[in-house]
Formats: structure tokens, C-alpha cells, sequence
């Protein structure tokens, strides 16, 4: 599949990276080009640099978005994806220093992403963990794969996404549609929050066998 990726930081390289070893062509597309290039380098045969994040968008079969919350919708509306186009959005509005949504009172980013490219298919996913668990290979704990949650209206964008994951060792959990991405959203920030603080999120929730009052 060919992937393109508009940024070219730790996430773009993180996912970008392990999409490469799993025989994807990955292309990047920034605003800096010579980071674009870097991130190539990186990453070897398989991957390329582009001159701009609408060549990227262009590219791509899929195309993550992996740039700051605060300047995706205009990034987005700037590369123009086509029609049809699965876009994956990665970010976190999250305000620094507050672990406050940027976006509270809606509607999501990602719903925001969608209004900012119209006719592309959006799908929330990839945004709950730090860039270095997506460099595990495979991100398994305690003999348990990693879930990645994924929010989306278009049924075959959301099984695209889900090959995606697969493809990284994880296992892709429909959570439903881009509606309930600002849930995903707030959920992320209140994680962080306890991992910052030092607590396993882990911790707040129930075995599932015992999560409805059973066992």
C-alpha cells in the first residue's frame, strides 16, 4: 500500500518506520522539506520524500497526518486530499501544561479534520500511545497485543486503518464512528494525565469478566 505521512517527526518516523518493514512504500511531505528528506534517510529502502504535504496526500492510499493538533485542520485544508481519500488522524488537542482539550465543548479534531477536508474519510486512531511504543515491535504486553482504537464513519476506511495496525503487531478495535472520537480524545488526555502522574491507567478499569457486575 502506498502510505503518506504529512510530518516528519517521531511519530511519523515511529509509524512510517514500521509500515516500511512491513513492505508498505511510505512517503513523507512537510513543511520542511530537508526534514522530510531526513526522515527518508532514516528509514531506508521503502521510503521517500516529497517536496510538500499535498504531494503527500496525493500519494497516499492512506495518509497519516502526524503534525501538531494546533496546525493539522490548516495543514489539512492546505494539501487538499482527494476525494475518497482515508486520512488518519493521530493527534491529541491536548493544551500544554493543562492536560485540558483544546477542543472540549466540540466537535472533536477529528470531526474538524473532516470538515476541513470534505469527501476525504477520517479515522482517529494511533493517538493514545507515546511514539515509543509504536516503535515496539511487536507492541505486545504480558502476552497481550496492544489495541488500537478506531474511530470512523466509512466502513472501508476504518478495515484500511485495521491493516494498518495489524500490520504493526496490534489489533485493531472498531470503537465506532467519528462521533464518538472526541470520547477517544478525552480519553487519551485522561490517561496521560495518570501517567503522568505515575499511576497504570490500567488501574481505573475492571477485568472485563467483572465489568458488568459479574464474577
Amino acid at each position: 500500500m502506498r502510505i503518506g505521512i504529512i510530518g516528519a517527526g517521531n511519530m511519523a518516523q515511529a509509524l512510517g518506520g514500521q509500515w516500511v518493514r512491513a513492505g508498505h512504500e511510505v512517503a513523507f511531505g512537510a513543511r520542511d522539506a530537508g526534514r522530510a528528506a531526513a526522515a527518508a534517510r532514516r528509514l531506508g529502502e521503502g521510503a521517500r520524500a516529497l517536496e510538500h504535504p499535498a504531494a503527500a496526500a496525493e500519494f497516499g492510499e492512506a495518509v497519516l497526518l502526524a503534525v501538531p493538533a494546533d496546525r493539522v485542520e490548516q495543514v489539512v485544508a492546505q494539501a487538499a486530499p482527494p476525494a475518497g481519500r482515508v486520512l488518519i488522524d493521530c493527534t491529541n488537542p491536548i493544551a500544554a501544561g493543562t492536560l485540558a482539550l483544546t477542543t472540549a465543548g466540540g466537535p472533536s479534531m477529528a470531526e474538524r479534520i473532516a470538515a476541513a477536508a470534505p469527501g476525504a474519510h477520517v479515522v482517529k486512531a494511533f493517538n493514545v500511545c507515546h511514539e515509543s511504543v509504536w516503535r515496539r515491535t511487536p507492541p505486545v504486553f504480558d502476552g497481550h497485543p496492544l489495541a488500537v482504537p478506531l474511530c470512523g464513519d466509512d466502513p472501508a476506511a476504518v478495515a484500511l486503518v485495521g491493516r494498518l495496525a495489524a500490520d504493526l503487531g496490534a489489533e485493531p478495535l472498531p470503537a465506532g464512528g467519528l462521533a464518538r472520537a472526541g470520547l477517544l480524545e478525552a480519553a487519551t488526555a485522561f490517561a496521560i494525565g495518570l501517567w503522568l502522574a505515575g499511576v497504570d491507567a490500567r488501574a481505573v478499569l475492571p477485568p472485563l469478566a467483572y465489568a458488568g457486575g459479574e464474577g
